[in-house]
């Protein structure tokens, strides 16, 4: 009888354990496999040094918004903790002034990001800009545009442990994009000229009508739950989405939320500036992600 009872529970041990087993894997399969991708209005980051081209005068020590290199090594902080905080393989940063910007939000990472410049000629003299983790995203083509940048290259997914990785690889184009007219005639062209892409809109663009080009808004069920990532008087608006080719699954997408990134009463996002006056903070728009599968 004792034996008998030895042997149950030892029976029932294993059961259990093989049960946990399969659970763990189940549950590492699927979060290795997906990958997330964030896209953050930085807010006008310009350096402390006047431009040559266009007009960035209030963005200098001795403009009008009295631009310090305090404010901007400030700025720099919490753009990079921001970065470190969302910890995805893919972020996107709309408003940057110069590559020497990101270059030193880079550096200020805790995370080993690689990034990715590149100058717009705009009147405004901003920029977009990609920081990514080079195991997962190899860029290979990069085309500028009027208020776009769209970048291609491989995206990898792990679906086990190491040392037996079992890697899926996909081409996929990142079309950033800051004005919303822009993202139906620049996904229109790139669906004729990179067919073999599988393509994500990140930024600014209209809530319908990408459907006709094989995209999905990430941001619906948020949209409809009254989140959005930035405030007004009306309340919380989703003026930043994701698009997703229909050829990749969506886990889930949402717009990133953290204290830090809020002003003292937590209901509106904290902006570096109000008007002139210096708030100190990383943005007036939440970032957005998406998680794909």
């Amino acid at each position: 009888m004792r034996f008998r009872g030895f042997f149950s529970s030892w029976v029932r041990a294993v059961i259990f354990s093989v049960c946990v087993i399969c659970f763990s894997v189940r549950v590492l399969g699927v979060s290795a496999q997906s990958v997330g991708i964030a896209y953050c209005d930085v807010d006008r980051f310009y350096d402390t040094i006047p431009a040559l081209f266009y007009n960035d005068s209030g963005f200098t020590p001795e403009g009008h918004l009295r631009w310090t290199s305090e404010r901007y090594t400030n700025k720099v902080a919490r753009v990079a903790a921001l970065a470190d905080s969302l910890a995805l393989p893919l972020v996107a940063l709309w408003g940057v002034e110069t590559e020497g910007v990101v270059r030193n939000i880079a550096a200020a990472c805790r995370n080993d990001y690689c990034y990715l410049h590149r100058t717009l000629n705009s009147l405004d003299g901003l920029d977009f800009a990609l920081l990514y983790f080079a195991d997962c995203f190899a860029p290979h083509y990069v085309e500028p545009g009027r208020r776009y940048l769209y970048v291609e290259g491989v995206l990898r997914r792990y679906s086990a442990r190491p040392p037996h990785y079992r890697v899926r690889k996909d081409t996929v184009g990142l079309l950033l994009c800051s004005e919303e007219r822009m993202a139906p005639w620049v996904a229109r062209d790139l669906r004729q000229e990179r067919p073999g892409a599988k393509l994500v809109i990140l930024g600014r663009q209209p809530a319908q009508g990408l459907e006709i080009y094989g995209l999905r808004d990430a941001h619906v069920r948020a949209e409809r739950a009254g989140r959005g990532n930035v405030r007004s008087r009306g309340g919380w608006r989703m003026r930043d989405r994701i698009a997703v080719d229909t050829a990749l699954r969506i886990g889930s997408g949402e717009v990133y939320i953290r204290r830090f990134l809020l002003d003292a009463s937590q209901t509106q996002p904290l902006a570096t500036y109000d008007r002139r006056r210096y708030l100190g903070g990383t943005s007036h728009a939440l970032p957005v992600y998406v998680y794909l599968e």
